[in-house]
């Protein structure tokens, strides 16, 4: 399935991942990745990604269960689980890889969000983990000294204009990580969240001006931005024993994009645009600029 080495880090662990849709999600990586480590993966997701994604496949690729259930919906869970239970086992490991923004889809200004669409957002990209951890914790379905993972985004910390209500799910996804971490850690399990850099996924395609959000941080990132793979890999480390003392953690997996102020090669294409009103207005500076750097000032 992979052409990748093999560590055998996940040997004789079983684990669940929700939502993968296709081969550009993050958490259909990660599935494959604990696979090739020697893990059983079950999959899951709500029933129209069957219908329209690809998540199907992906169960069938690893022989292993599809849970159809939506992560928001306390019922759908706990049926979930006893269908896992049932069909799969317990688990030793959980991935949450669910995210979603009707209002960056829409393309909804940050100051006039649908507050309808901004509570949704924060149900499926946040408070979902907790109601898996919680609904998973009562029906005894995650082992002892597991593993809990959740993926994140630096807008968590810090302001992307255009990834809008999705950096406040963030931050909440992150803050959930670490109010549940001291009550897991009684069972020795552990949880923590990959602030992964942007990736090419469905889910990013649809954030408005995605492609530069790219450019940029490759362009300020040491080594580069990380890939799906590359992701899958570090989260695979995560879900491993190797981890057994990691726990409560925001772990950039960014190429060290989150450690850098700026690059000189940037400095000069700034320094260069300014120069230049249209490229200033090109750029959309001037709408968000503070007045002392507006382009009619720039001399």
């Amino acid at each position: 399935m992979s052409e990748q080495k093999s560590y055998g880090l996940l040997k004789g662990k079983k684990g669940i991942v929700f939502g993968p849709f296709d081969e550009s999600s993050i958490g259909w990586s990660i599935a494959l990745a604990a696979h090739r480590e020697g893990a059983e993966v079950a999959v899951s997701n709500i029933a129209v990604a069957a219908r329209v994604g690809k998540v199907k496949q992906l169960s069938e690729m690893l022989g292993t269960p599809l849970i159809l259930c939506d992560v928001t919906n306390i019922d759908e869970l706990n049926a979930g689980f006893a269908e896992l239970k049932e069909k799969f086992g317990t688990v030793d490991f959980i991935v949450h890889s669910v995210g979603m923004s009707q209002n960056i889809r829409k393309e909804k200004a940050y100051e006039d969000l649908n507050y309808e669409w901004f509570m949704k957002t924060l149900d499926v990209s946040a408070i979902s983990l907790h109601k898996i951890i919680t609904v998973a914790m009562q029906h005894n379905a995650i082992n002892d000294f597991g593993s809990i993972i959740a993926l994140s985004y630096i807008a968590a910390q810090k302001n992307y204009w255009t990834y809008s209500d999705m950096g406040d799910a963030k931050a909440l996804l992150e803050s959930i990580v670490r109010s549940y971490g001291p009550r897991l850690a009684k069972r020795g399990i552990r949880i923590n969240t990959i602030s992964q850099s942007p990736t090419m996924t469905r889910a990013g395609s649809g954030i408005d001006d995605f492609d530069k959000m790219f450019e940029y941080s490759n362009l300020h990132s040491p080594l580069g931005n990380a890939s799906a793979e590359e992701c899958a890999d570090f989260a695979v480390m995560l879900l491993s024993d190797l981890s057994r003392k990691v726990t409560m953690q925001n772990l950039y997996h960014d190429g060290g994009y989150s450690m850098m102020g700026t690059t000189l090669p940037f400095l000069r294409l700034m320094h260069h645009a300014l120069q230049h009103d249209d490229l200033v207005k090109q750029a959309g500076f001037e709408e968000f600029a503070p007045p002392q750097l507006k382009s009619e000032q720039v001399r």
